[in-house]
């Protein structure tokens, strides 16, 4: 199987330029939301909650944070990436292009899961400016950046091919991943939760990967690190093939 590179590249070149214009305000607006998480967050219940298992309340929420500026940010560059040629009809050149899927998804997806990792890493940075941060498993931690940038891109894929106006584009980021991100243990740990709502907590797939991208810190996690990576794993095949059947399909393409 040969890849069609220059494809692969002018993909990756368009959606190059078209995050350089908003570029400043991606930037800056996640690592001034951090920074007031951090020191809000840091100041207001830090003060009552020394520490948990042994990690500094402020360190312990910065997995969190990462993983909701990972996943708000996957999902809204690669939906916009492929709304755009729906809504200036410039799809049907790329439908009608000797272009395979998978070309088009390492174009627009493999730009967007690269950019939000490299964000996270930023915003990982940041955070270390204000709270002392210790990576007991970078490589783990790359994995887990890297799996789920990939998957929520993929969901981003999917509601830029499902959308049919600018408004629901936002709809999934802003009213599903960012309440499910606050209530899968992003500021507190589970354990110190009445059974019934951490039961509740374990059925918020969020809730396992900042499990397990905590764990690659800190080496502590509400849950074990191969369930995490489980259920991301499970996750992105379901895009795959929720992907897959679209494409083939021709749902909301050729329409």
């Amino acid at each position: 199987m040969t890849f069609n590179f220059r494809a692969i590249r002018a993909i990756f070149i368009f959606e190059l330029g078209r995050s350089r214009r908003t570029l400043l305000q991606r930037l800056v607006s996640p690592i001034v939301s951090t920074m007031l998480y951090i020191v809000v967050f840091g100041a207001a219940i830090g003060q009552n909650i020394s520490s948990i298992d042994g990690v500094s309340y402020g360190a312990f929420i910065v997995p969190g944070l990462v993983m909701l500026i990972l996943l708000t940010q996957s999902i809204v560059d690669a939906s916009f990436g492929i709304y755009f040629p729906r809504f200036t009809g410039t799809v049907y050149e790329l439908l009608s292009a000797p272009v395979s899927l998978l070309e088009i998804l390492i174009g627009y997806v493999g730009f967007a899961a690269l950019k939000s990792m490299l964000l996270g890493l930023v915003i990982l940075g940041t955070s270390s400016l204000f709270v002392p941060i210790k990576i007991a498993h970078p490589v783990l931690m790359l994995l887990f950046l890297f799996l789920t940038a990939i998957t929520f891109s993929l969901l981003g894929f999917i509601i830029g091919i499902w959308a049919d106006g600018f408004e629901k584009l936002q709809v999934i980021p802003s009213l599903v991943i960012t309440p499910l991100t606050f209530l899968g243990g992003t500021f507190y740990s589970t354990t110190a939760l009445p059974p019934v709502w951490e039961m509740i907590t374990r059925l918020n797939p969020v809730f396992y990967l900042i499990s397990g991208l905590r764990w690659s810190f800190f080496e502590i996690a509400d849950t074990n690190v191969f369930v995490s990576l489980g259920v991301n794993l499970t996750f992105l095949f379901a895009c795959i093939v929720l992907v897959s059947w679209m494409y083939s399909s021709g749902y909301r393409l050729r329409e």
